[in-house]
C-alpha cells in the first residue's frame, strides 16, 4: 500500500511542478515511500479543504487496520467433538464461514454483542477446516485447523431401506456396529431428527439388539397413518459414541412412506388368522402355530413383519431345537430374530383350524400362505393373542416395542431422564440364535 501511495504521490507532485515550475529534491527510495504517504496528505488538503481531508485520512487508516480472530481449536491435531469458536478482537463479527476440504459447512450463530460465533455441529476427526471471518468494517481474516484422526470409527445400519413402502407398524430402527455408551447416547440422540409429513408423535427408545449391538428405535405413539411420508437425518459426523465405540464420521439419511393400513390377528387358542385391511376383515385362514408347552411354543405379543423371504430352509438346530426337521419352507414372513415365521406348513393340514402343533412358526396351507404372503407389506403389524403361548415377544426380537405402553417406551429414551436405553424392561426376554424355528 506505501509503495502505491509513493507512486501517485509522484505523478500529482510532478502535474504540480509544472504549475510551480520548480522540482524536488531526489530522496532515497525508502525516505521517499514514506514522505508519500505524508504529503499525498497535504496535497489533498491544499485541493479539498483541510479539515475534511485530514478526518478522511484519519478514516483511510483506521480501515487498514489489521482484523484479528482467534479460533479455539488450532493445529494439526485438534480435538475433534468440539463446537468451533471464533472470536473477534475489536469489532463486531459479521459472517463466519468454516468448510472442510471435501466443501462442507459448519453452520453456526453469532453472539448477541457480535464479538463471537459458535458452530451448531461440532468438529469431526481426521478432518480439516478452513475459516473466515468478515467484520462490520469491512476487514477479512482467515485461518484454519485440521482435527486428531479417530482411533476407532462407528458405522450404523438403517431399517427400513430407503424409499421403501412399509406396513403401519414400521419403526425406524438403526443397529450400531460398536457400542454407544450410556454417557454418549443422549449425544448420539440430539443428532437423530425425524420428520414426517403430518407432525406424527413418536419417541426414540435404546435397547441391545438380539444380536448384542446398541440399537435404537423410533416409535410412533400409534401406528402409523397411511400415506404418512418420513425422512430421518443422522447428523452424527463428529459424535463420539465413547471408548470402546469410536467416532462417528458421516452423516446418514433415509426416508421412507406408510403404505396400505393391514393388520393381522392370529388367535392362537381359536387357531385362526385374520387379515383386515382399512379395518375391515379380507380373510379368515385357518392355522396351526406352536406346540404348547415348551420351547415349541409360539410368541404372543404385538410383532411386525420383518421380512418377506420366500422359500428358505429351516433347520431346528439353527435354534437349539435339535434335529427334528430341516426342510425348504414357501411364503417364509420372518416376524422374529429367534425364528417365528409365517409359512406354508402343508405337512400340518389336519391340524389347521384345530390344534397347534408346529415348531413354533404359524403354518397354513399352500394357497392361504400365498394369499397371506402377496397381500402384506414388510412393517404390517402382527398381533398375536392366546393362552398357548411361551410369553410375550421380547423390544429387541425384531420389533417388539408395540408391546410397551407409550410412556413406558418413552422412559427408554436417553433423553427422557428417566431411563438407562438399555434391557427389555416389560417384556418376557427370549433367548436363542437367530435361524428358523421352523414348521
Amino acid at each position: 500500500m506505501t509503495l502505491t501511495y509513493g507512486k501517485a504521490f509522484a505523478t500529482e507532485v510532478f502535474q504540480l511542478s509544472r504549475i510551480r515550475r520548480h522540482t524536488l529534491p531526489r530522496r532515497p527510495a525508502r525516505i521517499a515511500a514514506i514522505a508519500g504517504t505524508a504529503v499525498l496528505a497535504a496535497a489533498l488538503t491544499a485541493c479539498g479543504g483541510g479539515d475534511s481531508s485530514s478526518s478522511d485520512a484519519k478514516s483511510d487508516l483506521k480501515a487498514q487496520k489489521k482484523t484479528e480472530i482467534s479460533v479455539n481449536l488450532t493445529g494439526q491435531q485438534a480435538k475433534a467433538g468440539e463446537p468451533v469458536k471464533v472470536t473477534l478482537a475489536d469489532g463486531r463479527l459479521q459472517t463466519v464461514t468454516v468448510t472442510d476440504a471435501k466443501g462442507g459447512r459448519l453452520d453456526g450463530k453469532l453472539s448477541a454483542d457480535g464479538k463471537s460465533w459458535t458452530s451448531l455441529r461440532t468438529a469431526a476427526p481426521g478432518t480439516s477446516y478452513s475459516v473466515e471471518a468478515k467484520d462490520d468494517k469491512g476487514g477479512s481474516a482467515k485461518t484454519g485447523f485440521a482435527t486428531a484422526a479417530p482411533d476407532k470409527v462407528n458405522k450404523l445400519t438403517l431399517a427400513p431401506g430407503k424409499d421403501t413402502t412399509v406396513g403401519v407398524g414400521q419403526p425406524l430402527s438403526i443397529v450400531f456396529d460398536h457400542p454407544v455408551k450410556n454417557k454418549n447416547k443422549a449425544e448420539v440422540e440430539k443428532q437423530l431428527k425425524v420428520t414426517t409429513s403430518n407432525n406424527t408423535e413418536g419417541s426414540w427408545g435404546w435397547m441391545e439388539d438380539y444380536s448384542g449391538k446398541s440399537r435404537v428405535d423410533w416409535r410412533p405413539k400409534d401406528y402409523w397413518k397411511p400415506g404418512t411420508k418420513v425422512t430421518l437425518e443422522a447428523n452424527l459426523n463428529g459424535v463420539d459414541s465413547g471408548p470402546s465405540g469410536g467416532w462417528f464420521t458421516k452423516d446418514y439419511k433415509t426416508g421412507f412412506t406408510v403404505g396400505k393400513n393391514q393388520l393381522v390377528k392370529i388367535d392362537l387358542d381359536s387357531h385362526h388368522l385374520k387379515l383386515y385391511r382399512d379395518g375391515e376383515l379380507v380373510k379368515d385362514i385357518p392355522m396351526s402355530a406352536g406346540t404348547p408347552g415348551g420351547d415349541k411354543a409360539s410368541w404372543r405379543g404385538k410383532t411386525v413383519l420383518m421380512a418377506k423371504e420366500g422359500t428358505i430352509n429351516m433347520n431346528s438346530e439353527t435354534v437349539g431345537l435339535g434335529s427334528s426337521y430341516n426342510k425348504m419352507v414357501d411364503y417364509s414372513m420372518r416376524l422374529t430374530w429367534s425364528g417365528m415365521y409365517a409359512h406354508a406348513a402343508p405337512w400340518n393340514a389336519s391340524y389347521f383350524g384345530s390344534a397347534n402343533k408346529s415348531s413354533g412358526c404359524i403354518g397354513m396351507s399352500d394357497a392361504n400362505a400365498k394369499f397371506v404372503y402377496d397381500s402384506v407389506q414388510v412393517g404390517d403389524p402382527f398381533e398375536i393373542t392366546g393362552d398357548d403361548a411361551k410369553g410375550t415377544q421380547a423390544v429387541n426380537n425384531g420389533y417388539g416395542e408395540w408391546n410397551l405402553t407409550y410412556d413406558a417406551w418413552k422412559a427408554k429414551s436417553a433423553l427422557s431422564g428417566t431411563g438407562t436405553g438399555t434391557g427389555n424392561t416389560g417384556t418376557t426376554g427370549n433367548t436363542g440364535t437367530t435361524g428358523t424355528t421352523g414348521n
